[in-house]
């Protein structure tokens, strides 16, 4: 009864002050939980849509939006294989523009980075991505993009990547490329500080390397897609 009043409390809370600031002013576990109970957008989620794979790492292991409206809806991880099928967030999957490069053998390490499309105010609005360490049973949330006015279409430059051991931001600018390495472990918390013996590092690309060459997914998919025109039967297109 707490949580749902916590809920409650926020939905209330963001509908009296128009959303957008008190969204902006949302830590990224805040974040998470509320797009749980739902969104400010206006949408009509359909269940009866067809399941879309938005993301495929490879055979048993992919991303899906399913519940949705014009590619809003539920993002869920899925590994057929372990018997997965995780809601990580709501939202469009489209709205993150950039890369993503999950090149992982042991398969522990989930990265699913997500961005709003919409314009912000002054202050800007704040990215964040999902990961998980443990095979995709359980998601935190780190917050890699912030003050941002225009967040979505900022997402294009980025490119994430990862591997068995770390995480890689790339992050393009006009004549170069800004590098941050963030270690990987099971049940690792990024927002806190790493264990002994790990720590992150950064760097400008021409002056130092520090993303591995030849990343690859197994599927050879980089991004996510989506196809706005679907509908279930007896549904109106767009």
């Amino acid at each position: 009864m707490k949580r749902i009043a916590t809920v409650s409390l926020l939905i209330a809370v963001l509908a009296l002050a128009g959303c957008q600031t008190d969204y902006e002013d949302m830590t990224a576990d805040q974040r998470a939980a509320y797009s749980h109970v739902g969104s400010t957008y206006s949408y009509k989620p359909d269940p009866n849509a067809p399941v879309q794979v938005t993301y495929r790492i490879d055979d048993h292991r992919f991303v899906s939006l399913e519940n949705y409206d014009k590619c809003y809806g539920d993002n869920y991880y899925n590994d057929t294989r372990l018997g997965i099928h995780q809601k990580v967030w709501t939202g469009s999957p489209t709205d993150y523009r950039g890369r993503l490069v999950i090149d992982d053998p042991s398969g522990s390490n989930i990265v699913l980075p997500t961005s709003e499309n919409t314009t912000c105010g002054e202050r800007g609005c704040t990215n964040s991505l999902a990961y998980s360490t443990d095979r995709g049973r359980t998601f935190r949330w780190f917050d890699y993009l912030k003050y941002s006015s225009r967040p979505s279409e900022a997402s294009e430059k980025y490119t994430f990547a990862v591997t068995k051991d770390a995480l890689y931001i790339a992050d393009k600018a006009q004549y170069n490329t800004h590098v941050t390495k963030l270690p990987l472990a099971f049940q690792i918390e990024l927002n806190k500080p790493y264990p002994q013996g790990l720590h992150p590092d950064s760097a400008w690309a021409t002056n130092k390397k520090l993303l591995p060459e030849g990343l690859h997914t197994p599927s050879g998919q980089d991004r996510f897609t989506c196809d706005a025109s679907i509908r279930s039967a007896g549904q109106p297109t767009p």
